[in-house]
């Protein structure tokens, strides 16, 4: 009995790999079941065997146990089916022709560790209230090479520059020096001021490219959730011939829309985090909410920009992407949109996961596309 009834509560767990999460540990139960699916998928396993030496229920729970075990593997499989066109599908979207032997997905990079770069903090700009820094990774290729600035997360109000390091050092590995920098916070500092941080930033970055080795020619932002609408806004609104992408991981696109379609509350008061960062509600203040919609300033001239997104995200809605990506279709701006149909808001915690290994793909795909020598 205690078998079947384990094998019953596992398969209710693998459900978060097809079903949006109901509340807050849920949805980061979620990101360890579609990103780590080996590991539940092997404890079901053992769990399905053992049914050899317990007899009770033993033909149901090791139908359960089969079934369950399947739906664990389903970001594998959808994985593998996804990243077997995505090479070309990438290469369609930035008219490129890469013939690199890398894999999008591979299984058993499942098991794989992550290089970990060594970076220093260094402080970018000093305001009258505040120091803010940024972590540094350089490239570990020699020579001068472009630079990511990396833009954090956390609902506008919290997070910071260490967030998620792995991606950071995983660029470096490849030749890419990483700014992974600090911003001001709400609800002390509304819009415009990450925007303005991100400005500063990139200042700072220009002014010691000498001793940093960045070519300066060649700047790509990349924002996480919060982090992706301030990292879409710069992008289109600096009008910094220098930056020459942006990489949107899950971000909020349309702020507008967004408020009228709140979160489910059980996750995350989504209202009152855009009020914090925006001084206030849509009817208050409509005009900040408008300012701050990255969708708002998409045009002809906007730059290359790369959206990835999990369709059962329970903190931004997937519909931001969508509508992202259709207003970039219309101005004509070459883009892609990476759709993860398993995955949820922060499936990039670990590389080496389904969602880990599409996203690096497209990600280091589309920084060999937009940085030019």
């Amino acid at each position: 009995m205690t078998r079947f009834l384990l094998i019953i509560l596992f398969f209710v767990v693998s459900l978060l790999s097809v079903f949006k999460a109901p509340a807050y540990y849920f949805w980061l139960l979620a990101i360890l079941v579609t990103e780590y699916p080996l590991i539940f998928a092997g404890i079901t396993a053992a769990l399905t065997i053992s049914g050899i030496w317990v007899k009770k229920y033993q033909l149901a729970g090791t139908i359960a146990g089969i079934v369950t075990i399947i739906v664990f593997l389903s970001p594998v499989i959808k994985a593998y089916l996804i990243g077997y066109d995505l090479k070309n599908d990438l290469n369609k979207a930035f008219y490129t022709n890469t013939n690199d032997n890398q894999p999008p997905f591979s299984f058993s990079k499942l098991f794989a560790g992550n290089m970990v770069v060594d970076n220093k903090s260094l402080t970018y700009i000093t305001y009258a209230d505040t120091a803010l820094t940024l972590d540094y990774y350089p490239s570990q290729i020699a020579g001068k090479k472009p630079c990511v600035v990396v833009i954090h997360g956390g609902s506008w109000s919290g997070g910071n520059s260490k967030q998620l390091p792995e991606l950071n050092s995983y660029l470096a590995g490849k030749g890419y020096n990483v700014a992974s920098i600090n911003y001001r916070l709400a609800p002390k500092h509304l819009d415009p001021a990450p925007r303005e941080d991100v400005q500063n930033a990139i200042k700072y970055l220009t002014a010691h490219a000498a001793e940093l080795q960045i070519d300066t020619n060649n700047f790509v932002l990349l924002g996480r959730s919060a982090g992706a609408q301030i990292a879409l806004l710069s992008a289109y609104t600096l009008c910094n011939k220098n930056i020459k992408g942006v990489i949107d991981f899950y971000g909020p696109a349309d702020m507008v829309w967004g408020y009228s379609v709140p979160a489910n509350p059980l996750v995350l008061n989504s209202r009152a985090v855009m009020e914090a960062y925006l001084g206030g509600t849509y009817t208050k203040v409509p005009q900040n909410y408008e300012q701050s919609s990255p969708i708002r300033f998409v045009d002809q001239s906007s730059v290359p920009t790369l959206i990835i997104h999990g369709e059962n995200d329970v903190l931004v809605a997937y519909e931001h992407s969508d509508k992202l990506n259709n207003k970039l279709n219309d101005a004509g701006v070459a883009h892609y949109w990476l759709k993860l149909t398993w995955a949820t808001h922060g499936f990039d915690y670990n590389l080496n996961g389904p969602g880990g290994q599409l996203s690096t793909y497209a990600v280091t795909h589309f920084l060999s596309a937009v940085t030019k020598p």
